[in-house]
Parts: structure tokens; sequence; C-alpha cells
């Protein structure tokens, strides 16, 4: 079948293309901005790219008129924007009125677990947009989740950070909700199995793990699982404010994520039975299992998609690296090294593989401190890392920074800072001649922005005099 993927992107978009190309179908990938396209896809046939933006209806043509079947994977759970639901509603109507337009047969939603009389907005939201999406001229199937276990799901990645930061927890009460997990390679089979299927046209389905757990279960079983011995004191008092600063500063979620997700934890999400899980034949595994398998994966340096990648909900710039990529040269303040190259092929590895675990290579310390304090300001300090520890493509999250062109033939890498400014930064990496050439570049925004330059200044002298000298050795 030829099968539109919008969200392609995003967490689960990147993995359900490489299972729909498994299965011979022809996929066309719905993206905002193609600089973020998988260049892996470049040479698969059965692989096209499209860029859309179903906030912008000029962009909306660009849908092909001939697919059979469209998987609905676009939510905007940390937007910047106050209030996220309406830029939802906007996007599904957008995109309703678009696939109404063309011949597909089936659109596929993948939703949230809403059985609660009262929801927080962000169920609310997910249940507003399965009604908009409800249409006479395509059957719509509806697969409602719980919370999805998996290596990189911004669920994991803070119930990680979490266990093995804190041997000892004061936690919040919400702790003590029910919810009932499930790993997200059975959420793919569900999405997969589905597509095409006329039994599941205009149905709607909760899918969820066999276990009904707390969310202080969940964090204790994970510590079984990575052999951590864990103490959690759930205590009353704490504030949803609190409880969002507790994750923020814990975790290397955002202020804006944490308190959607503290938001979310205080309604209980359990699932209705149903007979899903015989039609697709899909059994899905127990928490734990699905915690260990996710571990193998990381271990193994092979995480597909990662939450900390969404320019929604793990940045500023939103979805328009383009706009980023041609570096200013008025009105800027740079700093310009250039060194010889000994061996270009290792100068190139140490640049795709800098920040994370492998660090900036000199004055680490310096980079922390400048972490700790952005953390403090209410930005994303370092704690995010990156998703690879050898690989890094355009859009990729790097720390504070943003992977705006990585390109190894071209010997070039650019990263714009997402760090708390008063301006905007750059940090440019480029191999001519065997002459590397190194570039911060800074763009004040007002008089805040050329003190902060010069009181910066004598640190910058430090790290790159010395960050250049490493990456040439």
């Amino acid at each position: 079948m030829k099968i539109l993927v919008t969200g392609a992107t995003g967490y689960i978009g990147k993995r359900l293309i490489p299972l729909l190309i498994q299965e011979g179908h022809n996929i066309i990938c719905a993206v905002r901005d193609t600089m973020r396209a998988d260049k892996s896809y470049m040479k698969e046939t059965q692989v096209s790219f499209v860029e859309i933006d179903f906030l912008n209806e000029n962009t909306l043509k660009n849908i092909p008129k001939d697919i059979d079947v469209a998987y609905y994977l676009i939510h905007s759970m940390s937007n910047a924007s106050e209030d996220f639901s309406i830029l939802e509603a906007r996007c599904a109507l957008n995109f309703k009125n678009s696939l109404e337009q063309t011949a597909v047969k089936q659109v596929i939603y993948l939703s949230g677990i809403t059985n609660e009389k009262e929801l927080s907005k962000h169920l609310s939201s997910r249940k507003h947009v399965e009604d908009i999406l409800q249409s006479d001229a395509y059957a719509l199937t509806i697969f409602k989740a719980g919370i999805i276990v998996g290596s990189g799901s911004s669920s994991f990645e803070i119930i990680r950070d979490l266990v093995e930061k804190l041997p000892f927890m004061i936690a919040p009460k919400w702790l003590n909700t029910k919810t009932q997990p499930i790993a997200v390679r059975d959420v793919l089979s569900f999405l997969v199995n589905s597509a095409g299927n006329p039994t599941l046209y205009n149905t709607s389905y909760d899918i969820f793990g066999p276990e009904i757990l707390t969310y202080k279960e969940m964090l204790l079983q994970f510590a079984e699982v990575r052999k951590l011995k864990r103490h959690i004191l759930t205590v009353p008092v704490m504030t949803p404010k609190l409880s969002s600063y507790w994750l923020y500063f814990v975790t290397s979620t955002s202020y804006k994520l944490a308190t959607n997700l503290v938001d979310s934890m205080g309604v209980q999400i359990i699932g209705k039975p149903s007979d899903i899980n015989t039609i697709l034949n899909v059994h899905p595994m127990p928490y734990k299992e699905a915690v260990a398998l996710a571990f193998e994966k990381i271990e193994q340096n092979s995480i597909v998609s990662s939450w900390k990648d969404s320019m929604v909900s793990s940045g500023r710039l939103g979805n328009d690296l383009h706009k980023y990529i041609n570096v200013p040269k008025f009105g800027c303040f740079k700093d310009y090294k250039e060194r010889k190259v000994k061996d270009e092929e290792k100068t190139i590895q140490k640049l795709w593989r800098i920040g994370g675990k492998n660090g900036w290579y000199y004055a680490n310390g310096l980079w922390k401190i400048r972490g700790y304090i952005d953390k403090l300001f209410g930005g994303i300090g370092l704690r995010r890392g990156r998703t690879s520890e050898t690989e890094i493509e355009a859009g990729d999250a790097l720390d504070f920074w943003r992977v705006i062109f990585a390109n190894k033939e071209r010997k070039k890498l650019l990263l714009y800072a997402e760090m708390r400014l008063p301006g905007e930064a750059w940090l440019e990496f480029k191999i001519e001649n065997s002459i590397l050439m190194q570039t911060a570049t800074f763009r004040p925004r007002g008089l805040w922005g050329r003190l902060y330059w010069y009181a910066v200044l004598p640190f910058h002298g430090i790290i790159f005099n010395g960050l250049i000298k490493k990456l040439t050795e």
C-alpha cells in the first residue's frame, strides 16, 4: 500500500517507518523541514519525503492524492505555547480536511487512554483530536496507549534519571497513581498490523501492558532491572509546581514538559479490556521485560529515536532548521580559530562524537558549570546529552546545542545554541585544505547581550583554544 506517515521525525514515526518498509509498503514521510529527513532512506525506492506543516495551509497541497492509509502521529504536549490544545486541534482539522481530498481509505491515530471523568489537559486535547479526525470520507482507527516504555521515550528517560541518580527519593503523592505501561515495540506491532485491516475500520481500542502498576512500583521495578537498591517516600505536601521543579532539576526534561507530565501523572490510566490482542496477534510484554529490552538497545548504541531530539519538546527552534543554517555576519561577535589538522578522518570522528558522554575534550568542568547555570535560569542544561554516541544528523539534540548541519563529505558541522542567552549563538567546525576552522558566532540582543559576550570572553579563550587543539591532535 501507499502510506502517509505524519510525525515521521518523531519518536514513534522514526521507529514505524522501517517496519512498514519491511512489510513492503511505499512510504511518504511528511516532515516540516526536509533538512531533518533521515538520510539513511535517501536510497530507498520505497520511501519519499514531502514538506508539510499542518499548521501552514499553504503546504497542504504537497499531500499526495493516491494514498491508501495515513498515520496521524502529531502531538504538541510540550509546545512552548500556553494552550497547545488549540494548536493540536488546528493541526488535526487541517489534516482531516486535506485527507478528505485524497483517496485514503483508513487513518490510524495513536492517542492516549482517556477513561477517567477528569482528564489532564494533555489527555483532554488528545480526546478532542479523536473527535476532530472522525470523517465520512475515510475510516478512522484509534489506538489509545498509556505510558510507553522504550529506549529514548520521555517516560523511560525520566524514570531512568530518577532511579540512577537518587538512592533515596522524597516524592510527590502522584507516584501512587495507577497506570498500565506498554512496551514501544508492542505499540508498533499494533500500528503496523492494523494498516489496511477492514475489521478495524471506525474502531477505537485501548492498548496496554499486562500489569497495573503505580509510578512508584515502576520506579522500583526499574531499579530491580538495573540491580540498584532504591527507597521512595511519598509525601502529600508537594504542590504541582514543586513537583515540576523536582522533575526539571533532577531529570533531563524541560520545565514545560515537566509541568505537563505532572498534570498528567495525577490521572489514573487504566485501559478497557477488548479482543484487540487476539485480532492482531499482539501479546504485550511485562514492564520489567520492556525495560530490560530497552537497555539492550542502549548498550548496543542502537537507539532509533529519542524524545530529546524532538524540536518541540526539547528545544527552542520549533521545526525551522533552515532558518538558522546561514550564520549571520553583521552585528555579531566572533571567536575564530584555525589549526592544521594532522589526520582529517580522526578529527571528523572526534567532531561527530562531541558532547554527551564523550564530553567536549577540554575544560569539561567549565562546560558543566555553564550547563548548571543554564538549568538554574530555566534552560535545558547539559543533561539532554545526545541519542547516539557516534553519529549525528541535522535536527539532533547535542547537550544544549541543536545540530543544524552535519555532513562528513563536506567536512562541516554547525550547531545552534538552545541554552538561555541574551542573543543567539552558533558554533561551526569546517575543514578545508587540512585546516580546521572553528568559529563561535554570537548575535547579541541589546545591551545585556553585549555585556554577556565580554563577561564570557576570558572563558572562551580557555575553552575554544583547548577544544581546537584537542580536535586536531
